[in-house]
Formats: C-alpha cells, sequence, structure tokens
C-alpha cells in the first residue's frame, strides 16, 4: 500500500510544472511574463483539480487524507459509463449539488484561460473538445486508486464547465470590443 500525501502530489506537480516551464524558457531564451501570468492561472486550476478529483473532499482532522494506492486492489477498476445512473446516489441534497455544481465549476476556468493560452483553440466546439480531453485524462487517471472511480456523469458535467467557461470568455471577448 502507497498512501499519496495531498502535499507530496502537490509538490510533484509544481516540480514537474517548473522543470517544462524552465525548458522553455531556456529554449525561448527569454520569459513572456504574460503569457507565464495566464499559464499560472491555468497551473492554479490543474492544481484545484487535483485537489478535489483526486483527494477525498472531506477533511479528517482539518486535514486533507492520503490518497492511497493498493495494487490488489486495483482491479477491477470502478467505472460507470452509463449516463445519469448514478449522479444522484448520494443521502445527502447537499452531496448531490456539491458534486454536480462542483463538477462543472472546477472547469469553468479551463473554458476561460484554454483559448487564451491557445490560439488554435478559438471556438466553442475546439475548446469543448480540449475540455473533454482534460477530464478524460483525469478520469483514466483514477483508475489504479480503488478510492476513486471514473464516472461517464463526471466527464458530462467537467465538459459543461468548460463550455459555461468558454461562454464567459467569448461574453468577455464581446464586450471588450
Amino acid at each position: 500500500m502507497l498512501a499519496i500525501s495531498f502535499l507530496s502530489a502537490e509538490l510533484a506537480f509544481a516540480a514537474v510544472w517548473l522543470l517544462v516551464r524552465i525548458s522553455v524558457w531556456k529554449k525561448q531564451n527569454s520569459i513572456d511574463w504574460k503569457r507565464e501570468a495566464v499559464l499560472l492561472m491555468m497551473y492554479l486550476n490543474l492544481a484545484v483539480i487535483i485537489r478535489f478529483v483526486f483527494f477525498p473532499r472531506d477533511l479528517v482532522d482539518g486535514r486533507v487524507q492520503p490518497l492511497i494506492f493498493e495494487a490488489a486492489a486495483v482491479f477491477p477498476f470502478r467505472i460507470n459509463l452509463i449516463p445519469l445512473v448514478h449522479l444522484f446516489d448520494y443521502d445527502r441534497i447537499r452531496d448531490i449539488i456539491w458534486n454536480v455544481v462542483g463538477n462543472m465549476v472546477m472547469f469553468i476556468p479551463s473554458g476561460i484561460v484554454l483559448p487564451i493560452i491557445y490560439r488554435q483553440l478559438n471556438s466553442f466546439w475546439k475548446v469543448v473538445a480540449a475540455g473533454a480531453v482534460i477530464s478524460l485524462c483525469t478520469e483514466i487517471l483514477q483508475l489504479p486508486f480503488p478510492s476513486r472511480a471514473s464516472d461517464i456523469d463526471d466527464l458530462i458535467l467537467n465538459t459543461l464547465g468548460v463550455a459555461v467557461g468558454y461562454g464567459i470568455y467569448a461574453a468577455c471577448k464581446r464586450l471588450k470590443r
């Protein structure tokens, strides 16, 4: 059994992010601070996604509980491929709202930031597709962790969040003109 703490996961993510950014700076022999500020927003969005997708939402004694990897318990994978079957499988209405709204809200920044970072993502469908890929990756990365489940509802809600984010981006862009 391997217990991965939230802090160690975020530090590993930060280290990889910094190594990539440093290699880009060295390759370009310069730093575009405006672009780095936007990339930092994406980094923060991904850090929040890591927190809420991989680590239990509820704190114990004020602490985020670790992500547990146990090789013997990996199979069978916990996957739901049928939409809306488990969306409302919670005891309290508050947990249903947290699940539905939380899955959308955590991906709204992606819909705003992705078209700013990548000029090729210049349409609603391209941004939504990119967001769906990010969401799909998070669902796939959950597979080896028995305490996590990959769910088509999460993919749908995350992608809806990206779509809402792109709507906010497009509205701001129109207002700017």
